[in-house]
């Protein structure tokens, strides 16, 4: 028996909802029909609204200490949510087909730790959520195809330090003007969102070290909206067929970390890193075909680990590598890129790392490395240089392998 009741206080004060007859922590389950008072303790622990009447449990209710469910395909409003200020855990809304909106917990000020919105079949826009100014963890807005804008997101200013937004595979999604308050984010993920035009929402946004994945966004022509970051940490920039140029990245000074640019296949130019100046990791730019130059790094001095050009079809010379001295670690990789025909550009270029690797470059004679080669102040443990053009250079330069 004493085993029985202290189940019976579990359910009570740690979960409730689902239509299981949960009470609240005033001790009985809310039947009130008139107008909602907001007059309720905290209720205490995590719940679950899986039915229209499961909202009645908290109606009346300022705060939860716990997390918050919301998956219901019947719910078609959140109005008995009209009291909540606080939800002390993470929120989650999703598989809620009926929602067409978020209109309801329009005091919702505080979410102490992770927001997802993912799944909602028939969710317009998420007004509703106007009041919210302040999330704990990670922002995730997923999987919502009827999702057309961020309307009712205003108020946020900030994710709390280590949290990530991630906005993905919403198809309806034309842009993220909802976000424009937002200043300060660890990270964020923009990827498989077909509609999404612009980036403009994120333009508010000047916290340093950004870690930034955008990727997949079919009809996405810039990255504009970019325009306050000075500084990056990891950056991916890949799979958008119709991005043009990256002008949005023309205040960055330096990534410290990774840096890939790749299969963007409508990026005539990279003039928007013309303020880069540092790598400190890796640097890739693979896979672009329609890239004729690299003349947007030419700010570009050092970078830590490797860099990797491959797969570049229009790519025609790397003078805009003019200003490179020095390769730290692992090395150099020129790889398959149809048109380069010299390596003039890297006439700055002294110090490399272990490897200088050039091959399968169909216009760039073998002798343009072996100049590289003899320039360097010391010779990398590992060349590889093999199926460019023949040499065509007289006399074949000493350093050649």
């Amino acid at each position: 028996m004493r085993y029985l009741m202290l189940m019976v206080l579990a359910t009570v004060l740690v979960g409730g909802g689902c239509s299981n007859g949960s009470s609240d922590s005033d001790g009985g389950t809310d039947t009130d029909t008139g107008p909602i008072e907001c007059n309720k303790a905290q209720y205490t622990g995590d719940f679950t609204i899986c039915a229209q009447e499961d909202m009645a449990i908290l109606s009346g209710h300022t705060s939860i200490s716990g997390n918050l469910d919301i998956a219901c395909p019947s719910c078609t409003d959140l109005s008995e949510l009209a009291c909540l200020v606080m939800v002390g855990g993470s929120m989650s809304i999703y598989s809620s087909n009926s929602l067409t909106s978020l209109n309801g917990p329009g005091d919702l000020a505080t979410v102490g730790e992770d927001l997802n919105i993912s799944d909602n079949d028939s969710l317009i826009n998420l007004v509703g959520l106007d009041s919210l100014d302040s999330v704990g963890g990670d922002l995730s807005i997923s999987g919502n195809g009827a999702l057309t804008g961020l309307n009712g997101l205003g108020a946020i200013t900030s994710i709390e330090e280590g949290g990530w937004l991630t906005i993905e595979n919403n198809d309806s999604l034309t842009n993220i003007d909802g976000l424009s308050g937002l200043t300060s984010v660890s990270a964020f993920k923009i990827s498989n969102n077909d509609s999404l035009i612009n980036i403009d929402g994120l333009s508010g946004i000047t916290s340093d070290d950004q870690s930034i994945t955008i990727t997949n966004n079919a009809a996405l022509t810039n990255l504009d909206g970019l325009s306050g970051l000075t500084s990056l940490f990891d950056t991916i920039i890949s799979e958008n067929p119709v991005l043009t140029n990256i002008d949005g990245l023309s205040g960055v000074i330096k990534a410290d970390y990774d840096m890939k640019i790749e299969n963007n296949d409508s990026l005539t130019n990279i003039d928007g890193l013309s303020t880069l100046e540092n790598v400190f990791q890796f640097l890739q730019i693979s896979s672009n075909d329609s890239l004729t130059n690299l003349d947007g790094l030419s700010a570009l001095e050092s970078v830590y680990s490797a860099i990797r050009i491959s797969s570049n079809d229009s790519l025609t010379n790397l003078d805009g590598l003019s200003a490179l001295t020095q390769i730290h670690e692992y090395g150099l990789t020129i790889e398959n890129n149809a048109s380069l025909s010299n390596l003039d550009g890297l006439s700055a270029l002294t110090s490399m790392g272990d490897a200088l690797n050039i091959f399968d470059n169909d216009v760039l004679p073998d002798c343009e490395a072996c100049d590289l080669l003899d320039q360097l102040t010391s010779v990398p443990a590992s060349i590889d240089v093999h199926d460019n053009l023949d040499d065509t250079c007289t006399p074949v330069p000493t350093g050649c392998p």
